[in-house]
């Protein structure tokens, strides 16, 4: 175990867990867009900065993916910490100027965004966190989104913007999306993501569309489970 102290209070935490696990067990807010249990960290939106302090030396670092050290001393909201935080909402604001959880996030910092700042139009909410690439690959096992272009023209989706043959419809990188950048649309009888549509499958005990029948089919044909088995919904199991 290791002790450190995190805005004046001693914490204890497990060896190689992160600064911001442990200040969340500790019931201390730090913010973060990017941070998901679910897939593997890239500490990409930045938000979740604090100051370490360890012996006469501080620094800025990404609690996301700093771990916890013995006797370091952390501040997660002194005004350098919100200083550096202020500005990735501004930066994120002037990428994003649409997206309603980042205006939140900066309204809570008194973060309005600044003319030094040109704001962009053409990137819809994605702030390239690659949560969906991450949990796409990582947890579905599919991988049928990924970066494209370069730079400032950097996006995200299916190869060469077409209509994926891998995608299955499953809708885990909408549902991990931080910022409701991807969208998808699901009726009772289909989805639509990333420009296909999706025929959804009806659960052979209520009768009631639960998922979309390439998902079932990758399911059964990825853990050997036979399709029939699979056509029940978690209600109904």
């Amino acid at each position: 175990m290791v002790n450190l102290i995190i805005n004046g209070k001693k914490i204890t935490a497990q060896e190689d867990t992160m600064i911001l696990e442990a200040a969340r067990a500790a019931g201390i807010d730090i913010p973060t867009l990017c941070a998901h249990e679910s897939v593997s960290r890239s500490g990409a939106c930045r938000l979740c900065v604090v100051e370490m302090r360890k012996g006469n030396r501080s620094k800025i670092v990404t609690s996301c993916l700093y771990p916890v050290e013995e006797g370091i001393v952390v501040e997660t909201k002194n005004e350098r910490v919100l200083n550096v935080r202020r500005l990735v909402l501004e930066l994120l604001l002037a990428r994003n100027p649409e997206s309603d959880v980042i205006a939140d996030l900066a309204k809570k910092l008194s973060v309005t965004p600044q003319p030094r700042f040109t704001m962009d139009t053409d990137k819809g909410k994605c702030i390239l966190c690659r949560s969906c690439v991450r949990v796409c690959e990582e947890v579905v096992g599919v991988s049928a989104i990924g970066l494209s272009r370069r730079g400032s023209q950097k996006t995200v989706g299916p190869p060469y913007n077409e209509e994926s043959a891998v995608c299955i419809g499953c809708g885990a990188c909408a549902f991990i999306c931080p910022t409701g950048h991807i969208e998808m649309e699901t009726t009772e009888d289909k989805r639509i993501i990333w420009g296909r549509t999706f025929k959804m499958k009806t659960c052979d005990v209520c009768g009631r569309y639960f998922a979309p029948e390439d998902q079932l089919k990758y399911i059964s044909k990825i853990t050997g489970v036979p399709l029939k088995e699979l056509a029940v919904c978690m209600d109904c199991h």
